[in-house]
């Protein structure tokens, strides 16, 4: 399906080195739109950027740090000089750090007793490391949108996405401060898309469900290639029996971007997670 509308229109995506918004990119790019592919990693998003030109469309790659809002001020400096003021953001940068993530899913009345320098409960959680995947997520997001929606605010048929997660709607057990910080982005969305109703900004986020990528990739997989006992339970509780792949992300993209199909839409997370969030388990 061709998006006609989007034609022409600039994107900003951060987190575009990564391997779901690189995704995003090029989808946005085919559909005819100039994109700004936007992460901390410079050569990441550079290999993206390239990849786009070499099919044709239009990208430019351009290293920053969504945490500080000089840098993102730099970063839109480039964007409105290159491509033009911004019609899309995709604000897609986040992750997980170890020092937010315990080593067992429950506490056992042992680990209060025993101290096991291989386990790192809730109560060794590191203050620092909370706020640093939290500050990722959620700050990481605000500032973009901080330095970004002036010049959308002046502008028609202007849209934001916000990247959430399945964690937004149920946390999930070891992941702690990157469940909070999901669950605060999707709050987020909803509180932009009241806040820029009058000048015209639709805000909306879609939440992925589980896929493999190189963040969740120790998670998921051992050393060998076969599966994690978390993968085993992951896929007991995806009704659709596997990981989703990248692309399968693309027309929820293009679907919310699109004002022909969806202008009557704001604040709504849709969830791309084979069923995940509608299973109880039984």
């Amino acid at each position: 399906m061709t998006h006609e509308n989007l034609k022409g229109r600039v994107a900003v995506v951060t987190g575009g080195g990564g391997v779901l918004c690189g995704d995003f990119a090029k989808a946005l790019a085919r559909q005819g739109v100039k994109v700004a592919v936007l992460d901390l990693n410079e050569a990441a998003a550079q290999k993206v950027a390239d990849k786009i030109t070499e099919n044709g469309g239009t990208a430019i790659a351009v290293g920053c740090n969504v945490l500080e809002k000089e840098s993102m001020e730099k970063a839109r400096e480039i964007v409105n000089e290159k491509l033009g003021t911004c019609d899309i953001l995709l604000n897609g940068a986040g992750g997980n750090n170890p020092k937010g993530t315990t080593t067992k899913e429950t506490l056992e009345k042992i680990d209060l007793v025993e101290k096991n320098d291989d386990v790192k409960t809730f109560f060794d959680l590191d203050p620092q490391g909370i706020s640093f995947v939290f500050n990722l997520n959620f700050l990481g997001t605000l500032i973009p949108t901080q330095v970004f929606t002036p010049d959308m605010a002046k502008k028609e048929n202007t849209c934001i996405v916000m990247i959430t997660s399945m964690n937004a709607f149920r946390p999930l057990t070891k992941i702690p401060a990157y469940s909070a910080a999901k669950a605060a982005v999707k709050n987020f969305t909803e509180f932009m898309a009241v806040h820029f109703a009058d000048v015209g900004i639709r805000v909306n986020s879609i939440a992925p469900g589980f896929f493999s990528t190189n963040q969740n990739k120790a998670l998921l997989w051992n050393e060998d290639g076969t599966p994690t006992a978390r993968t085993g339970k992951i896929l007991a509780a995806t009704p659709m029996k596997r990981f989703g792949e990248p692309q399968e992300l693309e027309g929820s993209l293009l679907f919310l971007c699109d004002e022909t199909y969806s202008s009557f839409i704001t604040g709504t997370t849709i969830a791309v997670d084979g069923g995940f969030n509608a299973y109880s388990g039984v």
